[in-house]
């Protein structure tokens, strides 16, 4: 009985203080044609995203395959975004969208989960979240 009041004040104590539970975020990979990656991370952007990396990559076949099958390999961009692990399936519902409605389109998503995180600050800027100063 009293092990049950001891936990009912922690929380009360949490509640009062504003502290809030941490947002659960995830890395969100995006694979596209380098000349649509600003595309891609102009919709990241409507979404709160403080952080995105982009990096050049190439593609896995040959130029010699490539040729053959009459293809152009123009190289692809690589985004590595922190989301909010709630909006994950809104972006990539806006993705699917931009790829149908888009010449050339195509592209791949996936997310990673993070586990942890060091330090309050680089948590609080990953996660968006705005101190009282910064309101």
């Amino acid at each position: 009985m009293e092990e049950k009041k001891k936990k009912t004040k922690a929380v009360n104590k949490t509640k009062k203080s504003g502290l809030e539970a941490p947002k659960k975020l995830k890395i969100l990979v995006t694979i596209v044609n380098r000349e649509k990656a600003d595309f891609y991370m102009s919709v990241l952007e409507s979404y709160d995203v403080n952080l995105q990396t982009m990096l050049f990559a190439e593609g896995t076949a040959p130029t010699e395959v490539m040729r053959v099958l009459g293809l152009n390999d123009k190289g692809k961009s690589v985004l590595f975004s922190i989301v909010d692990a709630n909006k994950v399936k809104e972006i990539l519902a806006q993705y699917e969208d931009k790829y149908f409605k888009t010449k050339n389109g195509q592209g791949i998503a996936f997310t990673i989960p993070i586990k942890s995180v060091i330090g309050v600050m680089v948590y609080q800027f990953l996660a968006n979240i705005k101190t009282e100063e910064e309101r």
